[in-house]
């Protein structure tokens, strides 16, 4: 795929809908405005947010909505998820179809309100004055398209205030609107994988991480709502390939030996001697999966593929498949709301390019947000008290506390109790309707306790590319929590990630990450190396020069399989830049470099 148009798309998109969110924001809060006079409530919703929050705060984050529904819709005209292009126009034509069809009468009665259809047909036809009818006509067609793909995708079209719709850029329909340059960055080639969206979304925050950057030089700490950005990169497709193939890949042929599901893993590397000690699965549902720091979703998206043939491999059904996939085997876990909505509609779209009914289905992928998520002491233990105290362990209590900076800790925390699953569903169950007073704090509990779920020790398999941010760059929270968490790996967020990684997993469940080189070299981790060698053994590790993942240092992909065998003789290779090819994987793999011709002759002399 050439990032290079999306990049250039991306990054000019974000400033220039700031732009025009900022200058629609100001005809909005103007004291004469018409969205006063008739949208009075939104307006005041909007006021607060900027009191609450900040102008800044308001435009990015609505800017933001904005440009993940533009380009989710694309990439669904392109694929004619849609039942007529919404953003995309017919061949042959300029304006997006969903306008085109109004104009010659046809409106979806399923998608558009009756009310709405009649606005429409009056702007359209001259009823009712208007400066630019066609321009409104569609701004409504967008919105009402918006809305109707709540039903399928909340978590990307959700209800969102009012006045993020009042705040909607004005110029959509013009060769020069946002929309325009959209279908032009994201033609048919770039839509034939839903991988294009992870790339929309890193090069979307690139800017801002450099800022974030830039005043680290300053010695400015990275805040809560800047870690997102300053730490996401997106992973090669190759590494993706490489560590799903060695973990889950693995496990699966462990288990299932007459498996052909290698002759289609390039990057697999099966064991030297055979393995007696394995994680035991029935079949594929048994298999979790867990990205703990899943971005838009690039790991999970891979990992759908290889349990798609896995499913087909047992015999499934192949309308089944999508479903039990996304039911039983995926989880992902992000503090960026904007890149979680983008893994689980990344998810979604591969579902439903397998199952041409899958929106139909009503499943949600399970994809888990964190959140800061506060209590009020006194107010705890009123609840605690009203639903049942017995429930209530100190463990459970000490667990739902841990929240309070989530946005900060995100999933590095390790919850408290280990029988969260059980209080959960207890309190999923209880029917607070006649404790109207209490229901505000069961609904923190139940956050809490769902994210807490998602956060234990249950994962056959955990493959991540982890943030990186050195002691330098976090805040005083964060690093006083990190020293006392995690000592071994307080120096950097990667290495937190490593030691978080093999204790989400159960005995003999893999940890597959793609990392910074450090920890394999520097005294700061000797303790780290320690504790690797001796709770786990080193699968597989693909050792990568600079800039080999397009990033100025040397990083590592390494498989751990927790309480391994400390005798297990890993495989191991070098891969340096000049061995990556056009297409940014390495020409040969193993590449045959001077280096791994040199480990190779000393593995033959062992």
């Amino acid at each position: 795929m050439d990032t290079s148009k999306l990049k250039k798309f991306a990054q000019f998109a974000r400033s220039s809908l700031m732009e025009q969110v900022g200058l629609k924001l100001d005809s909005v809060l103007a004291a004469d405005s018409l969205a006063r006079r008739e949208s009075a409530d939104a307006v005041k919703a909007l006021e607060k947010a900027i009191s609450d929050n900040s102008r800044e705060y308001v435009i990015e984050r609505v800017a933001y909505i904005w440009f993940n529904r533009f380009c989710a819709l694309r990439f669904m005209d392109v694929n004619r998820y849609t039942r007529v292009g919404v953003v995309s126009p017919a061949e042959g034509q300029f304006q997006p179809e969903i306008l085109a069809e109004a104009k010659m009468g046809h409106i979806d009665e399923d998608m558009v309100p009756a009310a709405v259809r009649q606005e429409i047909q009056g702007l359209l036809s001259g009823r009712t004055p208007s400066r630019d009818s066609q321009s409104e006509a569609y701004r409504l067609l967008l919105v009402a398209a918006c809305r109707d793909w709540h039903r399928n995708m909340p978590f990307l079209f959700q209800h969102i205030d009012d006045y993020t719709e009042l705040l909607l850029p004005d110029d959509l329909l013009s060769g020069n609107s946002i929309l325009a340059y959209t279908r032009e960055a994201m033609t048919p080639d770039a839509c034939e994988s839903v991988e294009v969206i992870g790339w929309l979304y890193q090069f979307y925050i690139s800017e801002k991480k450099d800022q974030i950057f830039d005043g680290l030089k300053k010695n400015q700490k990275i805040t809560p709502n800047n870690i997102p950005a300053a730490t996401q990169l997106f992973t090669p497709h190759w590494i993706v390939r490489y560590l799903v193939q060695n973990s889950l890949g693995r496990l699966w042929l462990l288990n299932r030996p007459q498996s052909r599901l290698a002759d289609q893993m390039e990057y697999y590397i099966p064991p030297e001697q055979p393995e007696t000690d394995f994680l035991k699965i029935n079949g594929p549902e048994d298999i979790k999966i867990c990205d703990p720091a899943c971005g838009s979703g690039h790991m999970l998206t891979y990992a759908f593929d290889l349990l798609y043939d896995i499913y087909e491999e047992e015999g499934y059904d192949p309308s089944e498949i999508p479903e039990n996939i996304l039911t039983h085997n995926l989880y992902g876990i992000e503090l960026d709301e904007r890149a979680g909505e983008l893994a689980a509609f990344a998810l979604t779209m591969k579902a439903r390019e397998r199952q041409r009914r899958f929106f139909s289905k009503g499943i949600r992928p399970n994809i888990c947000v964190l959140e800061k998520v506060e209590f009020d002491d006194d107010g705890l233990t009123e609840y605690m008290t009203a639903v049942g105290k017995d429930l209530f362990t100190p463990d459970i209590r000490q667990t739902l506390l841990q929240f309070d900076e989530a946005d900060n800790f995100g999933s590095l925390i390790t919850p408290k109790a280990s029988n969260v699953a059980d209080v959960l569903a207890t309190l999923e169950a209880k029917d607070m309707g006649s404790k109207l007073f209490l229901t505000e704090t069961h609904q923190r509990v139940l956050t809490a306790l769902r994210m807490a779920n998602y956060l234990s020790p249950r994962y056959a398999v955990v493959v991540a590319n982890p943030p990186y941010m050195g002691g330098k760059g976090m805040n005083p929270r964060l690093s006083a929590w990190a020293k006392q968490n995690y000592p071994n790996s307080k120096s950097d967020l990667f290495a937190m990630f490593i030691e978080r990684g093999f204790d989400l997993t159960p005995k003999y469940g893999y940890s597959a990450m793609v990392t910074m080189q450090s920890w394999m070299f520097l005294s700061s981790y000797e303790t780290l190396r320690g504790r690797v060698l001796s709770e786990t053994s080193i699968e597989c590790l693909v050792h990568m020069a600079n800039m080999v993942m397009g990033i100025a240092f040397g990083t590592a992909a390494t498989v751990l399989k927790k309480n391994g065998s400390p005798e297990t003789r890993g495989a191991y290779c070098y891969v340096e830049y000049e061995d990556i090819g056009e297409d940014n994987k390495p020409v040969e793999f193993p590449p045959p470099n001077e280096r791994n011709r040199k480990a190779a002759l000393r593995q033959g002399a062992a």
